[in-house]
Protein backbone atom coordinates (compact mmCIF):
# COMPACT_ATOMS: atom_id res chain seq x y z
CA UNK A 1 0.00 0.00 0.00
CA UNK A 2 1.11 3.17 -0.67
CA UNK A 3 1.75 5.67 1.86
CA UNK A 4 -0.58 8.61 2.60
CA UNK A 5 0.26 11.85 0.85
CA UNK A 6 -0.14 15.27 2.07
CA UNK A 7 -1.55 17.94 -0.82
CA UNK A 8 -2.03 21.35 -0.13
CA UNK A 9 -5.51 22.71 -0.97
CA UNK A 10 -5.22 24.91 -3.90
CA UNK A 11 -9.01 25.74 -4.42
CA UNK A 12 -10.84 24.76 -1.15
CA UNK A 13 -12.10 21.68 -0.39
CA UNK A 14 -15.03 20.46 -0.77
CA UNK A 15 -15.99 16.75 -1.51
CA UNK A 16 -13.16 15.57 -4.08
CA UNK A 17 -12.87 19.38 -5.62
CA UNK A 18 -9.51 20.02 -3.77
CA UNK A 19 -8.20 17.17 -5.94
CA UNK A 20 -9.46 18.87 -8.99
CA UNK A 21 -7.86 21.14 -11.28
CA UNK A 22 -10.59 23.91 -13.38
CA UNK A 23 -11.90 21.30 -15.92
CA UNK A 24 -11.35 22.64 -19.56
CA UNK A 25 -12.06 18.85 -21.43
CA UNK A 26 -14.28 16.24 -21.18
CA UNK A 27 -12.91 14.72 -17.80
CA UNK A 28 -12.12 16.31 -14.38
CA UNK A 29 -8.29 16.86 -14.10
CA UNK A 30 -6.21 16.22 -11.13
CA UNK A 31 -4.36 19.02 -9.71
CA UNK A 32 -0.54 19.38 -10.46
CA UNK A 33 0.52 18.61 -7.26
CA UNK A 34 -1.65 15.51 -7.04
CA UNK A 35 -0.51 14.30 -10.28
CA UNK A 36 3.04 15.04 -9.67
CA UNK A 37 2.62 12.31 -6.52
CA UNK A 38 0.63 9.93 -8.58
CA UNK A 39 3.54 9.76 -11.21
CA UNK A 40 5.92 9.17 -8.23
CA UNK A 41 3.98 6.32 -6.68
CA UNK A 42 3.88 4.68 -10.26
CA UNK A 43 7.46 5.54 -10.52
CA UNK A 44 8.49 3.90 -7.33
CA UNK A 45 6.22 0.79 -7.48
CA UNK A 46 7.73 0.25 -11.70
CA UNK A 47 4.30 0.30 -12.97
CA UNK A 48 4.25 3.28 -14.89
CA UNK A 49 1.57 5.12 -16.86
CA UNK A 50 3.91 5.09 -19.79
CA UNK A 51 6.97 3.28 -21.15
CA UNK A 52 9.17 6.70 -20.57
CA UNK A 53 8.06 6.43 -17.27
CA UNK A 54 8.30 2.55 -16.73
CA UNK A 55 12.21 3.35 -17.28
CA UNK A 56 12.35 6.94 -15.97
CA UNK A 57 14.61 5.49 -12.83
CA UNK A 58 17.19 3.26 -14.83
CA UNK A 59 17.20 6.39 -17.61
CA UNK A 60 18.51 8.29 -14.89
CA UNK A 61 20.74 5.76 -13.07
CA UNK A 62 19.18 6.32 -9.99
CA UNK A 63 19.40 3.40 -7.61
CA UNK A 64 17.30 2.29 -5.58
CA UNK A 65 18.31 3.37 -2.17
CA UNK A 66 18.13 6.66 -3.70
CA UNK A 67 14.54 5.96 -5.69
CA UNK A 68 12.18 7.47 -2.90
CA UNK A 69 14.08 10.81 -2.16
CA UNK A 70 14.11 12.31 -6.04
CA UNK A 71 10.83 11.30 -6.51
CA UNK A 72 10.21 13.74 -4.01
CA UNK A 73 12.34 16.08 -5.43
CA UNK A 74 10.22 15.42 -8.72
CA UNK A 75 7.44 16.66 -6.49
CA UNK A 76 9.18 19.41 -5.28
CA UNK A 77 9.38 20.75 -9.13
CA UNK A 78 6.52 20.28 -10.54
CA UNK A 79 4.43 21.40 -7.65
CA UNK A 80 5.22 24.23 -4.86
CA UNK A 81 2.54 22.47 -2.93
CA UNK A 82 4.59 19.93 -1.59
CA UNK A 83 7.93 20.89 0.70
CA UNK A 84 8.85 17.24 0.77
CA UNK A 85 11.21 16.12 3.62
CA UNK A 86 11.38 12.19 3.54
CA UNK A 87 10.77 9.69 1.42
CA UNK A 88 7.10 8.50 3.31
CA UNK A 89 5.57 11.71 2.43
CA UNK A 90 5.93 13.51 5.20
CA UNK A 91 6.23 17.35 5.04
CA UNK A 92 6.69 20.42 6.51
CA UNK A 93 5.38 23.85 5.74
CA UNK A 94 2.26 23.32 4.94
CA UNK A 95 -0.97 25.01 5.52
CA UNK A 96 -4.03 24.28 7.73
CA UNK A 97 -5.87 23.41 4.56
CA UNK A 98 -4.40 20.71 3.64
CA UNK A 99 -6.07 17.04 2.45
CA UNK A 100 -4.05 13.94 2.14
CA UNK A 101 -4.87 11.20 -1.07
CA UNK A 102 -3.24 7.40 -1.21
CA UNK A 103 -2.85 5.61 -4.00
CA UNK A 104 -4.95 2.44 -3.67
CA UNK A 105 -3.61 0.26 -7.28
CA UNK A 106 -1.56 1.57 -9.69
CA UNK A 107 -1.13 -0.77 -13.32
CA UNK A 108 -0.66 -0.69 -16.88
CA UNK A 109 -3.48 -2.70 -18.84
CA UNK A 110 -3.89 -3.20 -23.05
CA UNK A 111 -6.16 -0.38 -22.87
CA UNK A 112 -5.21 1.49 -19.49
CA UNK A 113 -3.02 3.27 -17.42
CA UNK A 114 -5.35 2.76 -14.23
CA UNK A 115 -4.79 4.27 -10.98
CA UNK A 116 -6.87 4.26 -8.16
CA UNK A 117 -6.59 6.79 -5.25
CA UNK A 118 -8.39 7.72 -2.05
CA UNK A 119 -9.13 10.80 -0.34
CA UNK A 120 -10.88 11.12 3.30
CA UNK A 121 -14.27 11.34 1.24
CA UNK A 122 -13.74 9.40 -2.49
CA UNK A 123 -12.08 6.93 -4.35
CA UNK A 124 -11.03 8.38 -7.48
CA UNK A 125 -10.66 6.39 -10.67
CA UNK A 126 -8.10 8.24 -12.93
CA UNK A 127 -7.09 7.19 -16.54
CA UNK A 128 -3.92 7.12 -18.81
CA UNK A 129 -1.16 9.73 -18.52
CA UNK A 130 -3.33 12.74 -18.39
CA UNK A 131 -4.85 11.84 -15.22
CA UNK A 132 -7.87 12.58 -16.11
CA UNK A 133 -10.73 11.71 -13.58
CA UNK A 134 -13.22 8.71 -15.33
CA UNK A 135 -15.37 7.68 -12.16
CA UNK A 136 -15.73 8.89 -8.75
CA UNK A 137 -17.36 6.79 -5.85
CA UNK A 138 -18.04 8.47 -2.40
CA UNK A 139 -17.40 6.66 0.54
CA UNK A 140 -20.50 6.16 2.51
CA UNK A 141 -20.68 8.43 6.16
CA UNK A 142 -23.54 7.27 7.87
CA UNK A 143 -25.20 10.21 7.56
CA UNK A 144 -28.02 9.29 4.56
CA UNK A 145 -27.44 12.53 3.26
CA UNK A 146 -28.38 12.10 -0.50
CA UNK A 147 -25.84 15.34 -1.49
CA UNK A 148 -22.76 12.87 -0.70
CA UNK A 149 -23.59 10.95 -4.26
CA UNK A 150 -23.19 13.49 -6.87
CA UNK A 151 -20.22 14.18 -8.61
CA UNK A 152 -21.43 17.92 -9.61
CA UNK A 153 -20.04 16.68 -12.76
CA UNK A 154 -21.64 15.58 -16.13
CA UNK A 155 -22.15 11.92 -14.19
CA UNK A 156 -24.81 13.86 -12.60
CA UNK A 157 -26.53 14.27 -15.71
CA UNK A 158 -26.59 10.76 -17.26
CA UNK A 159 -28.93 9.96 -14.14
CA UNK A 160 -31.78 12.64 -15.77
CA UNK A 161 -31.90 9.92 -19.04
CA UNK A 162 -34.45 7.77 -17.58
CA UNK A 163 -37.13 9.96 -17.04
CA UNK A 164 -37.09 11.14 -20.77
CA UNK A 165 -37.51 7.89 -21.91
CA UNK A 166 -39.35 5.34 -22.59
CA UNK A 167 -39.65 2.16 -19.95
CA UNK A 168 -37.26 0.23 -20.71
CA UNK A 169 -33.03 -1.11 -20.37
CA UNK A 170 -30.70 1.68 -20.37
CA UNK A 171 -26.99 1.02 -22.23
CA UNK A 172 -23.97 2.86 -20.26
CA UNK A 173 -21.04 3.05 -23.33
CA UNK A 174 -18.26 3.43 -21.01
CA UNK A 175 -18.93 2.36 -17.95
CA UNK A 176 -16.01 3.01 -16.25
CA UNK A 177 -15.95 2.51 -12.39
CA UNK A 178 -19.58 2.69 -12.42
CA UNK A 179 -20.48 6.57 -11.22
CA UNK A 180 -23.25 7.19 -13.87
CA UNK A 181 -25.04 3.54 -13.46
CA UNK A 182 -25.07 3.87 -9.05
CA UNK A 183 -26.60 7.45 -9.55
CA UNK A 184 -29.11 5.91 -12.38
CA UNK A 185 -30.01 3.65 -9.57
CA UNK A 186 -30.07 5.95 -7.13
CA UNK A 187 -32.71 7.84 -8.70
CA UNK A 188 -34.74 5.21 -10.35
CA UNK A 189 -34.25 1.78 -8.64
CA UNK A 190 -36.14 -0.16 -11.06
CA UNK A 191 -33.82 0.01 -13.83
CA UNK A 192 -32.39 -2.43 -15.82
CA UNK A 193 -29.11 -1.34 -17.09
CA UNK A 194 -26.50 -2.80 -19.02
CA UNK A 195 -23.12 -1.87 -18.77
CA UNK A 196 -19.76 -1.94 -21.58
CA UNK A 197 -16.22 -1.44 -20.79
CA UNK A 198 -13.62 -2.90 -23.18
CA UNK A 199 -11.04 -3.13 -20.29
CA UNK A 200 -11.84 -6.25 -17.93
CA UNK A 201 -9.07 -5.22 -15.39
CA UNK A 202 -10.67 -1.93 -14.95
CA UNK A 203 -13.94 -3.80 -14.41
CA UNK A 204 -12.25 -5.90 -11.72
CA UNK A 205 -10.43 -3.08 -10.19
CA UNK A 206 -13.62 -1.41 -9.83
CA UNK A 207 -15.41 -4.16 -8.22
CA UNK A 208 -12.52 -4.47 -5.79
CA UNK A 209 -12.38 -0.70 -4.69
CA UNK A 210 -15.48 1.26 -6.41
CA UNK A 211 -17.97 -0.81 -5.21
CA UNK A 212 -19.19 -1.90 -8.90
CA UNK A 213 -19.97 -5.35 -7.64
CA UNK A 214 -22.71 -3.67 -5.81
CA UNK A 215 -24.85 -2.56 -8.28
CA UNK A 216 -24.69 -5.48 -10.00
CA UNK A 217 -26.77 -7.34 -7.46
CA UNK A 218 -30.74 -6.72 -7.57
CA UNK A 219 -32.20 -3.63 -5.51
CA UNK A 220 -35.67 -4.28 -3.60
CA UNK A 221 -37.44 -2.89 -6.75
CA UNK A 222 -36.11 -5.66 -9.45
CA UNK A 223 -33.13 -3.15 -10.50
CA UNK A 224 -29.27 -4.07 -11.42
CA UNK A 225 -26.40 -3.01 -13.47
CA UNK A 226 -25.00 -6.09 -15.80
CA UNK A 227 -21.83 -5.74 -16.81
CA UNK A 228 -20.55 -6.22 -20.22
CA UNK A 229 -16.65 -6.76 -21.47
CA UNK A 230 -16.34 -5.66 -25.10
CA UNK A 231 -16.20 -3.14 -27.53
CA UNK A 232 -19.26 -0.72 -26.77
CA UNK A 233 -19.14 0.16 -30.52
CA UNK A 234 -19.57 -3.68 -31.94
CA UNK A 235 -22.68 -4.59 -33.03
CA UNK A 236 -22.71 -7.05 -30.41
CA UNK A 237 -23.60 -4.50 -28.01
CA UNK A 238 -27.06 -4.95 -28.14
CA UNK A 239 -30.13 -6.30 -26.85
CA UNK A 240 -33.22 -8.03 -28.27
CA UNK A 241 -35.84 -5.53 -28.66
CA UNK A 242 -33.64 -2.55 -28.38
CA UNK A 243 -32.53 0.14 -25.50
CA UNK A 244 -34.96 2.68 -24.22
CA UNK A 245 -31.68 4.94 -23.81
CA UNK A 246 -28.15 5.06 -24.52
CA UNK A 247 -25.62 6.85 -22.54
CA UNK A 248 -22.17 7.28 -24.18
CA UNK A 249 -19.17 8.51 -22.23
CA UNK A 250 -16.24 6.77 -24.59
CA UNK A 251 -12.65 8.22 -24.08
CA UNK A 252 -9.35 7.26 -24.78
CA UNK A 253 -6.18 9.56 -23.47
CA UNK A 254 -7.95 12.11 -22.82
CA UNK A 255 -9.78 12.60 -25.98
CA UNK A 256 -13.20 11.35 -27.45
CA UNK A 257 -13.13 8.48 -29.87
CA UNK A 258 -12.69 9.23 -33.28
CA UNK A 259 -15.75 7.35 -34.56
CA UNK A 260 -17.85 9.26 -32.31
CA UNK A 261 -17.25 12.18 -34.40
CA UNK A 262 -18.54 9.83 -37.70
CA UNK A 263 -22.25 10.30 -38.82
CA UNK A 264 -22.51 6.24 -39.28
CA UNK A 265 -21.44 5.45 -35.65
CA UNK A 266 -24.76 7.37 -34.45
CA UNK A 267 -26.63 5.91 -37.28
CA UNK A 268 -25.81 2.30 -36.05
CA UNK A 269 -26.23 3.05 -32.75
CA UNK A 270 -29.61 5.18 -33.13
CA UNK A 271 -30.65 1.68 -34.63
CA UNK A 272 -30.07 0.05 -31.20
CA UNK A 273 -33.07 2.02 -29.82
CA UNK A 274 -36.32 1.31 -29.14
CA UNK A 275 -38.60 3.44 -30.32
CA UNK A 276 -39.16 6.91 -28.91
CA UNK A 277 -35.61 6.16 -27.03
CA UNK A 278 -32.83 8.51 -27.12
CA UNK A 279 -29.01 8.68 -26.62
CA UNK A 280 -27.28 11.09 -24.32
CA UNK A 281 -23.32 11.82 -24.86
CA UNK A 282 -20.33 13.77 -23.25
CA UNK A 283 -19.51 15.05 -25.87
CA UNK A 284 -16.12 16.52 -24.46
CA UNK A 285 -14.99 20.41 -25.04
CA UNK A 286 -14.21 22.73 -28.31
CA UNK A 287 -12.12 21.23 -30.71
CA UNK A 288 -8.46 22.97 -29.56
CA UNK A 289 -8.43 24.91 -32.56
CA UNK A 290 -11.02 27.01 -31.24
CA UNK A 291 -9.23 28.30 -28.13
CA UNK A 292 -8.08 31.31 -29.62
CA UNK A 293 -12.13 32.53 -30.08
CA UNK A 294 -13.06 30.41 -27.08
CA UNK A 295 -10.49 33.59 -24.86
CA UNK A 296 -11.74 36.17 -26.85
CA UNK A 297 -15.72 34.81 -26.25
CA UNK A 298 -14.75 34.76 -22.54
CA UNK A 299 -13.42 38.35 -22.75
CA UNK A 300 -16.56 39.63 -24.68
CA UNK A 301 -19.14 37.71 -22.85
CA UNK A 302 -19.98 35.88 -19.78
CA UNK A 303 -22.07 33.12 -22.35
CA UNK A 304 -20.14 30.16 -23.57
CA UNK A 305 -22.94 29.12 -26.04
CA UNK A 306 -21.18 29.98 -29.43
CA UNK A 307 -18.88 27.30 -28.44
CA UNK A 308 -20.51 24.17 -29.26
CA UNK A 309 -20.81 24.48 -33.18
CA UNK A 310 -16.88 23.92 -32.98
CA UNK A 311 -17.71 20.60 -31.37
CA UNK A 312 -16.82 17.77 -33.87
CA UNK A 313 -19.00 15.33 -31.93
CA UNK A 314 -22.16 17.60 -31.90
CA UNK A 315 -21.37 18.18 -35.55
CA UNK A 316 -21.45 14.84 -36.48
CA UNK A 317 -25.16 14.21 -34.16
CA UNK A 318 -26.51 17.53 -36.20
CA UNK A 319 -26.12 15.56 -39.25
CA UNK A 320 -27.40 12.41 -38.12
CA UNK A 321 -30.15 14.16 -36.51
CA UNK A 322 -31.15 16.83 -37.95
CA UNK A 323 -33.64 18.96 -36.29
CA UNK A 324 -33.81 16.40 -33.38
CA UNK A 325 -31.08 16.86 -31.35
CA UNK A 326 -30.20 19.40 -28.37
CA UNK A 327 -27.25 20.74 -26.52
CA UNK A 328 -25.95 21.94 -23.00
CA UNK A 329 -23.09 22.96 -21.69
CA UNK A 330 -21.74 22.46 -18.00
CA UNK A 331 -21.63 25.53 -16.15
CA UNK A 332 -19.15 27.08 -14.22
CA UNK A 333 -17.18 24.33 -11.91
CA UNK A 334 -19.47 21.68 -13.03
CA UNK A 335 -16.93 21.48 -16.45
CA UNK A 336 -16.18 22.97 -19.83
CA UNK A 337 -17.63 19.97 -21.60
CA UNK A 338 -20.61 20.19 -23.87
CA UNK A 339 -23.75 17.40 -23.33
CA UNK A 340 -25.65 16.44 -26.40
CA UNK A 341 -29.14 14.59 -26.02
CA UNK A 342 -31.40 13.36 -29.32
CA UNK A 343 -35.23 13.27 -29.75
CA UNK A 344 -37.27 16.31 -30.47
CA UNK A 345 -36.46 19.13 -27.98
CA UNK A 346 -38.31 17.93 -24.55
CA UNK A 347 -40.75 19.39 -22.40
CA UNK A 348 -38.46 20.58 -19.50
CA UNK A 349 -41.21 21.07 -17.21
CA UNK A 350 -42.41 17.72 -17.46
CA UNK A 351 -38.78 16.41 -17.19
CA UNK A 352 -38.05 18.36 -14.42
CA UNK A 353 -40.94 16.63 -12.18
CA UNK A 354 -39.32 13.78 -12.55
CA UNK A 355 -36.20 14.41 -11.09
CA UNK A 356 -34.96 15.34 -7.81
CA UNK A 357 -34.42 18.64 -7.23
CA UNK A 358 -30.41 18.26 -7.62
CA UNK A 359 -31.20 16.99 -11.53
CA UNK A 360 -34.00 19.29 -12.19
CA UNK A 361 -32.26 22.74 -11.70
CA UNK A 362 -29.92 22.48 -14.74
CA UNK A 363 -32.33 21.44 -16.97
CA UNK A 364 -32.97 24.87 -18.09
CA UNK A 365 -29.34 24.91 -20.12
CA UNK A 366 -30.87 22.75 -22.29
CA UNK A 367 -31.18 24.06 -26.11
CA UNK A 368 -32.08 22.90 -29.63
CA UNK A 369 -29.39 22.47 -32.05
CA UNK A 370 -29.75 24.37 -35.12
CA UNK A 371 -26.49 24.44 -37.30
CA UNK A 372 -26.78 26.38 -40.61
CA UNK A 373 -25.30 24.40 -43.48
Amino acid sequence: MAPWLPLLVLGGAANTHWLFAPADAAKPKVKAAAAAAIDAVLLLRGGSSSEQRGRGLRQRNISTSNAAGYLFQRIKAKSKAFVPTSATGTTTGLSSSEEEFRVLTALTTKYNDIVIVETSTSRILLLDSTHNVHSIFHLKKGNGDDNNLWTNSYWDEFASLPAIVPQGPIALLGLGGGTSARLMLHVCPSLNLHGWEIDRILIDKSREYLGLSDLEKCTQTGGSLAVHVGDALSPSASIPGGFSGIAVDLFSSGKILPQLQEVTTWLELNNKLMSHGRIMVNCGGADNETSEFKDRTHRSSSSDDGLWVHNSTIKALCQAFPGKLSWKKMGGDDGENYLALTGPFPDLDEWSTNLPEKLSMSLKNWRPCHISA
